[in-house]
């Protein structure tokens, strides 16, 4: 057990944000938190950190555990050069390096026993801590977060937020804390770069715990699920769509043992209300109301289902060829890719690609607020178009929420925008917040009503998912998909973007290509390609095993090979447990199966030890 959480509880200003937790992490477990924006997420994280303390309830944190939390904050001094903040990591290594230089220049005019034993002492020291190999694991995650080898040099105060943020995550999974901390991790990052993190995430070899509205992201990674609803802390074993299946039966399992208790109840009022006067069934009609008062309730289930409740329309229904696009060189001071491509009534495009390569330029280019380098671009017939920008700048202003809409859409009665602004989710006094002090969701929420009551027969949305919780996500997905125009849009989160594409731009540079497929064909498409080159590549020659050393090792590995896979097979038959009712309604045989799934796993990796020992 690496951290335990016992009935907490967490106020603020007189209010409950949550009670009755139980939280635990343990070993190597990838572990998300989720909720909708503001149950307590990221609380919980400071909690975890020391930087909030509970109200009601203990934490207990296991013995020289470090724990990480991906933050901003991360750099203590900004006039550093990244090197240097990185270096400050590996002081431990760096120290031992230079140690052992000095002791080496002693050797060569002393080659003395006690020497020798100084050399050995740190080289050994140096070995443990990975010294040899910690500069190229720097490397790797460093160029792998999209940063050049230059970029070591420059100092941290001239990133912009969004790079600042990407290496204050490259120095945490660095410092490999035996609890990684990851507040939205997928924020900032592109689908190339996230691809990479989960492979990263699920090859590391301590606990991880997520605050995520990334589904996929989810899916890939982590094995536990718990869930903020009306302040309580629910657990599910399993990824994303597992914890989604099991909740629904969940909820019909109760929905049936609340039905049927209500229908007893009911038969047993009546029973009671015939012979509770009778003077011969007087015992018996008592004896029922006394197993009815003792009788334990089963509470009716109730779920969250408080979401937007949005509906795109459009005025005009418009041409059949919404927009063409020829030879459109888009960019700044230089030009960053031409694209070209045709888009029909109805298309739902996602626009793709690495970060910085024109994917936003590209919209801004066709929105009119940026001009091209070159070629051109031109709307149809009666194309009416409405712009979701990601920098959320059309809502910073001094006006209040009412306002704002209401002076945009003057036609309406006051009790109509308030009547729209409710099913945005902003009820009450939320109507009343200035602009500028509204949170990334509630802008993103209000920028969404805008769009929906200009009735645009093209929607052009740059990264609408950014800052809505899973539930504003779905809500969004439901109502483009319905929605009878057409759709553009820039976006990082593949489940959303597997939910409506029906066409894909790659933008990448002199790679920019539009494709006519959905997202799962495209990858597809990808995935063939990359199969087929593969295939064309000339096999490596086997290497000729010709010595009697290596013909015991190959029995060796062979040996091993087979232990591995029964070895993985037990420990996927005990994580299948985890989903066994039995289990997961018995706290202590699920701690029981915990620790037999633990032993397991260091079974594995002991026999992988040996497989790479042997097989080198």
């Amino acid at each position: 057990m690496l951290l335990k959480i016992n009935n907490g509880k967490k106020e603020f200003s007189g209010e409950t944000l949550f009670e009755n937790v139980n939280f635990e992490i343990r070993g190597n477990e990838k572990v998300a938190i989720i909720g909708r924006n503001g149950c307590g997420k990221t609380t919980l994280l400071k909690i975890i950190m020391g930087d909030e303390q509970l109200d009601e309830g203990t934490i207990t944190i296991g013995s020289n555990v470090t724990i990480g939390l991906l933050s901003q904050k991360a750099f203590h001094d900004e006039s550093l050069t990244v090197q240097e903040s990185f270096d400050e990591i590996y002081s431990h290594i760096l120290e031992t390096k230079r140690k052992m230089e000095e002791v080496a220049l002693l050797l060569e005019e002393d080659y003395s026993d006690e020497l020798l034993r100084q050399y050995a002492a740190l080289q050994q020291q140096f070995e443990i801590n990975d010294g040899y190999n910690y500069n190229q694991q720097q490397m790797i995650l460093f160029t792998k977060f999209g940063f050049s080898m230059d970029d070591l040099n420059k100092r941290i105060s001239e990133f912009s937020g969004g790079q600042k943020t990407r290496l204050a995550f490259v120095r945490l999974l660095l410092e490999k804390p035996d609890i990684l901390l990851l507040d939205e991790p997928t924020n900032h990052l592109d689908m190339a770069t996230i691809e990479w993190l989960e492979g990263y995430l699920l090859k590391y070899p301590k606990a991880v715990v997520v605050v995520s509205h990334d589904r996929m992201f989810m899916d890939k990674i982590v094995s536990e699920v718990y869930e903020f609803e009306f302040g309580k802390l629910n657990h599910y074993v399993g990824n994303y769509t597992k914890y989604v299946e099991l909740k629904k039966q969940e909820f019909e399992r109760q929905q049936t043992a609340y039905k049927n208790q209500q229908e007893e109840i009911k038969r047993l009022e009546e029973v009671i209300e015939k012979f509770r006067y009778k003077k011969n069934k007087a015992a018996f009609a008592q004896s029922k109301i006394k197993y009815l008062q003792h009788m334990e309730r089963v509470e009716k289930p109730v779920s969250d289902k408080r979401k937007m409740n949005l509906n795109f329309e459009k005025a005009i229904k418009g041409g059949n060829t919404v927009l063409t696009v020829e030879d459109l060189v888009i960019g700044y001071d230089k030009p960053l890719c031409n694209i070209n491509m045709q888009v029909m009534a109805h298309d739902r495009i996602a626009v793709i690609g690495p970060n910085g390569l024109g994917k936003s330029t590209f919209l801004k280019t066709i929105m009119g607020l940026i001009p091209p380098i070159s070629g051109d671009f031109m709307y149809g017939h009666q194309i009416t178009v409405s712009y979701f920008d990601q920098s959320l700048a059309q809502v910073d202003s001094d006006k209040t929420v009412l306002a704002e809409l209401w002076d945009l859409y003057p036609d309406y009665d006051h009790s109509q925008i308030r009547k729209i602004l409710g099913s945005f989710l902003f009820t009450a006094d939320e109507v009343f917040k200035t602009c500028n002090v509204l949170s990334g969701g509630e802008k993103v929420r209000l920028s969404l009503c805008k769009m929906m009551l200009s009735k645009a027969n093209l929607l052009i949305l740059d990264e609408p998912t950014n800052h809505l919780d899973i539930g504003g996500k779905e809500a969004l997905e439901s109502a483009l998909l319905n929605y009878d125009g057409t759709v553009i849009f820039v976006s990082h989160d593949r489940y959303f973007i597997n939910k409506l594409a029906t066409k894909i731009l790659y933008v990448g540079g002199d790679k920019t290509q539009f494709y006519q497929l959905n997202y799962q064909e495209y990858m597809d498409k990808l995935s063939g390609i990359t199969i087929a080159n593969k295939q064309q590549e000339t096999p490596k020659a086997e290497k000729k095993v010709d010595s009697k050393v290596e013909r015991e090792n190959r029995k060796k590995v062979e040996a091993l090979e087979r232990q591995i896979e029964k070895a993985e097979n037990k420990l996927e038959q005990l994580r299948e447990l985890r989903y066994d009712e039995n289990y997961y309604h018995d706290y202590q045989k699920m701690n029981q199966l915990n620790e037999e799934i633990d032993e397991q796993v260091n079974e594995v990796n002991r026999l992988m030890e040996l497989w790479e020992k042997y097989a080198s």
